[in-house]
């Protein structure tokens, strides 16, 4: 008898459905066939032992199954579940009424207990898509699945539960999640706040400019000075996700493992902080069988790299092209994966080799040359992408023991929320730009544009500061966020001073 079942294919952060053609016919031999990788291939010593601990025998015929479209890879243990129901439903041992109206997938484990799988939320996306009343999985990937709506998703503990329901001896509730409900309840739970914070209020101002704006910034200064605290409690002060950013989140988050059983959506923006050892393929996504890297999984959030100089080179050259063009594009000989990676870039690091050039206090002990030697492990093209730099100070001994606490970053998110709403009513007409840092040239021209004694200002500073070309077009950008947080439809020569002021680490006169 031939019988078909459904599955699905991850491909990039999307799913493809697959279609599992068995045909059970006199005989003894078995052939799997579809382009499976071992992990599929093994799937059938998993099933029969599967089906004899639930009380089932696994057919004494010739099986042949075809997994289709065949040029397509499939990977993974995920088929387990549908080729086991889809072998039963070709003997006959099966009821075959449900099997086009469900999509499935779901590990089994030797006693027949079903283990969780990657990429549900992809997968319940293009089940809905393409007409399937529901999908039965693992029940550790229901919750996750059944943020979809016009799907009935069922959670399943074991291969039992699913042969039973498919036979109609056993009622399965589909699971409920209540999506809105919980996505505004939690967003605005942080674990550190900007109100632990004591002094370092320049540091903090230009962590609201970046936010505002969804600008790229680097921190300099000595160890213990804070870079790494300030870093942390920049999410507490990004806009919150809206409920398209948030799908897009917990899809990448779901193709990678990396969603736990009991979160449906990902309601806070992800934040990233991978160690300086980090891979060239961690980093930017890749393998053998292409997997999201760092900078995908802070989609929509913030990739903080502590200590950049310690990076491997290439590690920091490969992201580029990401900075720029917000994806990833991973090639291989078959096919070709395209990872969203728009995210904000926070870095931090030491002055010098010693750690405490500019040091208010302590002396620099780098030998001449030492502290221009140790900025060069940064090339100019990388630092040319982030927008903001600044020079950060330890905090004196009486703003430590203050017993006042400094601004909440409730007080602080409430104004970049005002500033973003500004930016996504300018940008309304603009496909994929969002806020002043992903602002084209064509775009500058038409809205940061200075008056006569901005632009005289600005000159001057290039000039005296030594600042490179290249920083024309990031001042102009962090201006125009410093406007709108002051609510101004106009540029005003405070702004450009302010924006000016945050590029005072550039390299042509840092460490000379």
């Amino acid at each position: 008898m031939l019988v078909k079942s459904y599955a699905a294919a991850l491909q990039g952060i999307s799913a493809t459905v697959v279609t599992i053609e068995v045909n059970c016919t006199k005989g003894i031999q078995f052939f799997l066939v579809g382009l499976p990788d071992v992990a599929v291939r093994e799937s059938h010593e998993r099933i029969i032992s599967a089906l004899q601990v639930s009380g089932y025998k696994f057919p004494r015929n010739r099986i042949v199954i075809n997994m289709a479209p065949a040029d397509i890879r499939k990977e993974g243990s995920a088929y387990d579940l549908p080729l086991a129901v889809g072998i039963l439903a070709a003997a006959e041992e099966l009821d075959v009424s449900l099997l086009d109206k469900f999509l499935l997938m779901g590990e089994l484990s030797l006693d027949g207990s079903l283990l969780p799988i990657k990429g549900a939320l992809s997968i319940a996306i293009k089940a809905r898509e393409s007409g399937f009343k529901g999908f039965i999985l693992p029940k550790q990937n229901a919750r996750e699945a059944a943020v979809v709506n016009d799907l009935d998703v069922y959670g399943a503990t074991n291969i039992k539960e699913v042969i039973e329901f498919m036979n109609g001896n056993q009622i399965m509730q589909p699971t409920i999640v209540d999506t809105r409900k919980e996505f505004y309840e939690q967003q605005d739970f942080f674990d550190y706040d900007f109100s632990d914070v004591r002094g370092q209020e320049n540091v903090k101002r230009a962590l609201e400019v970046a936010a505002a704006g969804g600008h790229n910034l680097i921190m300099v200064g000595p160890p213990g000075s804070g870079k790494s605290m300030l870093a942390k409690r920049l999410p507490s002060i990004l806009p919150p996700f809206t409920l398209r950013e948030s799908l897009e989140t917990t899809k990448i988050h779901s193709v990678a493992g990396k969603i736990s059983g009991d979160t449906s959506l990902m309601v806070q923006r992800p934040f990233r902080s991978p160690h300086h050892t980090i891979s060239t393929v961690a980093m930017v996504g890749g393998g053998s069988f292409p997997q999201p890297g760092e900078i995908s999984l802070a989609q929509n959030g913030i990739l903080f790299l502590d200590e950049l100089p310690e990076f491997n080179r290439s590690v920091l050259e490969v992201m580029r092209q990401p900075l720029e063009d917000r994806k990833i594009s991973i090639s291989r000989a078959r096919f070709t994966v395209d990872y969203p990676a728009s995210f904000m870039l926070i870095a931090s690091m030491n002055p010098c080799p010693c750690g405490y050039y500019n040091h208010p206090e302590r002396p620099c002990l780098c030998t001449p040359g030492a502290v221009q030697k140790y900025m060069n492990r940064i090339s100019g093209p990388l630092l040319d992408r982030i927008d903001i730099q600044i020079e950060i100070v330890p905090v004196p001994f009486e703003k430590i023991s203050e017993q006042r606490p400094s601004e909440s970053s409730a007080l602080v998110r409430k104004r970049v929320v005002k500033a973003r709403a500004i930016q996504q009513k300018r940008f309304v007409d603009c496909n994929d730009i969002y806020c002043n840092a992903q602002m084209t040239t064509r775009l500058l021209h038409k809205y940061a544009v200075p008056d006569e004694t901005g632009l005289l200002l600005l000159k001057n500073a290039m000039q005296r500061l030594h600042l490179s070309a290249r920083a024309y077009d990031r001042i102009l950008k962090v201006s125009r966020t410093i406007a709108d947080l002051d609510g101004s439809s106009d540029i005003h020569s405070s702004h450009l001073a302010e924006a000016i002021n945050y590029r005072n680490l550039d390299r042509e006169n840092w460490g000379t």
